[in-house]
């Protein structure tokens, strides 16, 4: 008598898998890593369950974006939080109201938002990140649609924020809702507005009387992680806003 013939098995089988499963075995590790001391105090609050904000300014190169993006990264794998919420003020573009150009928001807001995607591009692929996108894992929030609204179990990051008001700035501060984290990261040096209309400097200094949850880190010349020619060439601009 013929044995009965087992089913084929397609190698190309389809799996339900879990979305962070998936990613886990396709890309590295997402590992934190300091290289200087201040980068080390910046990611112990990153890290620290116990600050509901974090804020962290310095010039360009200091691994302040780079960081709190990491992080982010690190806590949706291990479903610590639901969603990433990026936000940055769009300096120029019909005061945020995104009327002037063509397409999706996300679209609109590509120009301000790339350099925090780039840190995602290299933990997910152009693919998984769309889809992201599209389920909401992330979310691009503009600081003028944000009015209102709550983000829960979030990681919001808000990019470039010496680039906003004092009011936008205490607008994005109390969006925060619970199981949720806010990064505020920016160069009090390089803004596009004057001094009392800077929402970074009034923010800072309205925290010198710290408060519990809030912890603030500053950045210099020393922690420049990129290319060598930075910290010079920021010395000899130092008279440039």
């Amino acid at each position: 008598m013929a044995k009965p013939r087992k089913k084929a098995q397609h190698k190309n089988s389809r799996r339900v898998v879990n979305f962070n499963e998936a990613v886990k075995e396709k890309v590295r590790e997402t590992q934190l890593i300091p290289k200087t001391v201040n980068q080390e105090k910046y990611i112990l609050g990153l890290l620290d369950e116990k600050q509901d904000i974090v804020i962290a300014y310095g010039p360009a190169g200091t691994g302040k974006t780079y960081l709190a993006m990491q992080a982010a990264i690190k806590q949706l794998r291990q479903g610590s939080i639901e969603r990433i919420v990026l936000t940055r003020p769009a300096v120029g573009v019909e005061d945020e109201k995104h009327g002037f150009l063509p397409g999706t928001l996300e679209e609109k807001m590509a120009p301000w938002t790339r350099p925090l995607l780039d840190v995602m591009r290299e933990y997910y692929s152009t693919f998984e990140i769309t889809k992201m996108l599209e389920n909401q894992v992330v979310e691009i929030a503009p600081l003028a649609f944000m009015r209102g609204r709550t983000f829960k179990n979030s990681w919001i990051v808000g990019d470039e924020m010496q680039n906003a008001t004092p009011g936008q700035m205490k607008m994005l501060l109390t969006r925060i809702g619970e199981g949720s984290k806010i990064v505020i990261t920016g160069d009090i040096e390089q803004t596009d507005k004057r001094k009392k209309d800077n929402g970074l400097i009034d923010l800072c200094e309205r925290l010198d009387n710290p408060l519990e949850g809030i912890t603030t880190c500053e950045l210099d010349c020393r922690d420049i992680q990129r290319h060598r020619i930075i910290e010079s060439v920021l010395g000899m601009y130092s008279d440039v806003m």
